[in-house]
């Protein structure tokens, strides 16, 4: 009965820690995205850029299918299976998680079992019987078989502020994780672009070539006739062999392009090729949102505002360091001189406390440490309004270039047109006679500089597309986490 009072008194203590149990530190609220600036209502290079269709009000998680390029999908696929810096981000995350497991272990009891077997002799010495006997004090056998209990009671808080800050960064790792896989897929679409731009350019230039060829043969004749100067033919075959040259030297840059695709998808450049094909011409209409809407849908904004909340925990880690410590220990078990007794309910044993400790004088290290977590929240703040402010950027950064991208592609096209029409007539003209092969050279650079500048322009839209894309998000959504 006595026993059974002061366990009862024991629950009746724990019951009432429990009760009085608070958390200690500041409750985390997001701060404003900027300090000073007013949060923008609506993003100011989306005046004049198309607008989606209805059914298009989200980019989604395949955002590379916009383009329609079946192969640009394929090679998406493989980067969230293959790529090494996805794999490792990967990894990261399931050991941020796996702390937020080692976290929550502190709000249960630690239960340790010990079984032993002890076999001693006392000094014959210090034993009264072998100095009165003459013999030596007898050996005997200590079996036990203890279980031990100890528990922390986490009134102040100090243990769910952990799990807290483990938990907010656990979810910060998991937007890690996706924007890894964002920035692979991103830079291998642009990758991807940029090759299919060399290709134009190639195409182009073996057509220059195959053109300049003519021009040099058709200079050749009339040299030979005796109606065209020397110069003539120098500056035809000058003009040709420097297309060549140029057609020669995309390969080395297409290759570059190639290897970085291998190596986005966790492949060995060796054992890896794309063939040449044309550039898919498609433009697709991205849905921009509300700037608002930028928070929950870029996982890096997520990642810094995850840290930001962890940050904001760990104050009140650091301040729950203020207020004594609580702990309860409990210890069982059966023991006995004999094997034959081990396990008989004489045998028993138990003990029952708790301990109430309170540090008075550390020099000033909690406050320090309390300092430190104000900081490092504070410095995560400025993080997350920083990735805020530029995403906002990026975003406008290229809705801006594919709205001017999209003006200059028309102009470009007519210059084409008007270079190509030029040196139509100057050929002509070169063939009556009328003027000097010097014109046909100017007009020849001057339409093969606008043929490039056109494809360039269009390996610049694509690669804007896709970093609105990337600074939107990818599809992705904060509610993942």
């Amino acid at each position: 009965m006595k026993n059974n009072r002061k366990i009862k008194a024991m629950l009746t203590l724990l019951s009432a820690l429990a009760l009085a149990a608070c958390t200690v530190g500041p409750d985390y609220v997001r701060p404003t995205p900027t300090p000073t600036a007013p949060f923008p209502t609506a993003f100011k290079e989306s005046a004049g850029w198309k607008v989606a269709q209805p059914d298009d009000a989200s980019i989604g998680q395949g955002w590379w299918k916009l383009f329609n390029d079946p192969l640009l999908s394929a090679l998406e696929e493989q980067v969230v299976i293959s790529n090494q810096n996805v794999a490792a981000a990967e990894a990261q995350y399931r050991q941020a998680k796996a702390l937020v497991q080692a976290a929550r272990a502190g709000y249960y009891p630690t239960v340790t079992v010990g079984p032993s077997v002890t076999r001693s002799q006392r000094s014959g010495s210090l034993s009264t019987a072998g100095a009165v006997g003459g013999g030596g004090p007898a050996a005997s056998t200590d079996y036990s078989l203890p279980i031990d209990l100890s528990w922390e009671a986490d009134i102040w808080g100090r243990i769910r502020r952990s799990v807290e800050a483990s938990r907010d960064s656990s979810q910060a790792s998991a937007a890690d994780l996706a924007a890894a896989q964002l920035s692979a897929q991103a830079e291998l679409a642009q990758d991807y672009f940029l090759l299919r731009s060399q290709d134009a350019q190639r195409k182009l230039l073996d057509e220059t070539v195959a053109s300049y060829q003519k021009a040099w043969e058709l200079t050749r004749n009339r040299y030979t006739s005796g109606v065209a100067a020397k110069s003539d033919l120098l500056q035809a075959e000058t003009q040709l062999k420097t297309a060549k040259a140029q057609a020669i030297d995309l390969d080395v840059q297409r290759a570059q392009l190639e290897h970085a695709i291998a190596l986005l998808i966790g492949k060995p450049a060796s054992s890896f090729s794309i063939a040449v094909a044309p550039v898919v011409d498609v433009f697709p209409a991205i849905p921009a949102g509300l700037p608002s809407q930028l928070l929950e849908r870029r996982p890096d904004i997520a990642s810094a505002e995850r840290r930001m909340a962890a940050a904001n925990a760990q104050i009140g880690v650091a301040k729950a360091a203020y207020y004594p410590k609580v702990s309860l220990s409990a210890s069982a078990g059966l023991e006995a001189l004999s094997l034959a007794n081990w396990f008989s309910w004489p045998s028993r044993f138990w003990a029952l406390g708790g301990a109430l400790s309170e540090t008075v004088f550390d020099g000033g290290l909690r406050r320090a440490q309390t300092e430190q977590a104000r900081a490092a929240y504070d410095a995560t703040v400025a993080n997350y309004r920083q990735t805020v402010l530029t995403g906002f950027q990026e975003v406008e950064d290229n809705l801006a270039a594919l709205r001017i991208l999209e003006a200059e592609a028309k102009a470009q096209d007519d210059a084409v047109n008007a270079s190509r029409e030029t040196l139509a007539v100057t050929l002509n003209q070169y063939r009556a006679g009328i003027v000097s092969y010097l014109n046909v050279t100017v007009a020849q650079a001057t339409a093969l500089a606008n043929e490039k500048a056109a494809v360039a322009i269009l390996a610049r839209r694509h690669t804007a597309g896709v970093l609105l894309i990337k600074a939107l998000g990818g599809g992705w959504d904060a509610s993942s986490l």
